[in-house]
């Protein structure tokens, strides 16, 4: 009997046995700040609930073809024991891992003889050392790296010829790590970063400590006497002070980067290709809308489902193998199907480009074009990365 998959393609139904395929969701309890302003959600089940979603996407084409999908749920304390976790895993014959870990703990994790010949899917790490010099044959990166999302916002500022830029970062890790990510994609479109400023805020409260003084003053102060430009792009990943730049710079330019203009793998706003379909869904399930990790939960464990659809096998092994293979797309609501690029193992994807409440634009941009796909003129191409995987 022949059905239909999730994206609309044909599949033979299975005769015998139901096969039963766990995936782990691997999170560790690292507190997060709560949000800026009072308008954002707090959103305590941040990723799993995407996680979620896509198990019941899995188990609706599963159904009929005798394929059953659960979903296993394991929390470490915030440095807790990895190996241990590891061990219990694989004794359990689990292989199949969706990571909520930030990059350290995913390759000590990814580095441990129990999950040599597991399959990894990083949903959090956007750190592009995992990309060019630091790959895991094991691991599969779906979030977009930081040089994907500087590269899809270069691309649109180059697009508008704005070309002389000023970059404003924290003094954080994330902070510094996607600064010079927009100091590579600078170089690659040979726009022009006149000039450099860090900002530090050392406030006890994210919200009631900040006061009039950082909000009318600080900002203003920290953007006068700069050079002739085009565009403010801000790198504050820990969202401390980059929410006041829009609308408090001193003189009258656009503030792009992790505020205003935000590169993003998903948004509340996407509703192309289809996309208010899966919107609406996950907002009856969860009661809010659907966050950047959520999505990428949701392509990680749809990316297992699709592979074990095709190959009709829970092997980690053989889905790997799969995944890695000309043979494998995914449907993921973005307008084109997505692939796994072989070298570094990360998703090529189109990334969006969002103010709070609005769809802006979608990259790559028109005109920036690809031997092999527009996608790989998005981060480190092949040539860019010393990471040959699959070769």
């Amino acid at each position: 009997m022949l059905i239909l998959a999730p994206d609309g393609s044909e599949v033979v139904a299975a005769e015998g046995d139901a096969l039963h395929v766990p995936i782990v969701y691997l999170g560790e309890s690292i507190p997060e700040p709560p949000p800026l302003s009072l308008v954002e959600p707090i959103a305590p089940d941040k990723g799993i609930a995407g996680a979620k979603l896509a198990i019941g996407d899995n188990n609706t084409t599963g159904q009929f073809l005798k394929q059953n999908f659960e979903l296993i749920e394991k929390v470490v304390p915030a440095g807790g024991d990895l190996k241990g976790t590891a061990a219990e895993l694989s004794g359990a014959g689990q292989k199949l891992i969706v990571a909520d870990l930030t990059a350290p703990r995913l390759t000590e994790f990814a580095d441990l003889p129990e999950m040599k010949d597991a399959v990894i899917l990083n949903i959090r790490a956007e750190d592009d050392p995992l990309r060019a010099t630091d790959c895991r044959a094991n691991v599969f990166h779906v979030i977009p790296s930081r040089a994907m999302k500087a590269d899809a916002l270069g691309q649109f500022l180059i697009s508008k010829k704005w070309m002389r830029w000023v970059l404003i970062y924290g003094v954080n890790d994330a902070d510094k790590a996607f600064a010079d990510a927009i100091r590579r994609s600078a170089k690659r479109y040979r726009a022009e970063i006149v000039e450099e400023r860090g900002y530090e805020f050392k406030a006890g409260s994210r919200r009631t400590d900040t006061g009039e003084q950082q909000v009318r003053e600080q900002m203003t102060q920290l953007t006068q006497r700069l050079p002739d430009y085009d565009v403010l792009i801000v790198a504050d990943e820990s969202e401390v002070f980059g929410e006041y730049l829009p609308y408090r710079t001193w003189d009258p330019r656009p503030v792009v980067g992790t505020s205003g203009l935000v590169p993003t793998a998903w948004h509340r706003s996407q509703e192309q290709w289809g996309g208010t379909q899966l919107q609406r869904r996950f907002t009856r399930a969860f009661n809010r809308w659907m966050l950047e990790r959520d999505y990428a939960a949701w392509e990680a464990v749809r990316t297992i489902g699709e592979a074990v659809t095709r190959t009709s096998s829970g092997d980690a092994s053989t889905l790997r193998n799969y995944i890695v293979s000309d043979s494998f797309e995914l449907a993921a609501f973005k307008g084109k199907p997505l692939t796994y690029r072989k070298w570094d193992q990360q998703l090529r994807q189109p990334i969006l480009l969002a103010t709070p409440l609005m769809l802006v634009s979608v990259s790559p941009q028109e005109g920036f074009l690809h031997e092999r796909t527009p996608l790989d003129s998005l981060g480190h191409d092949e040539p860019d990365s010393a990471c040959r995987l699959n070769q």
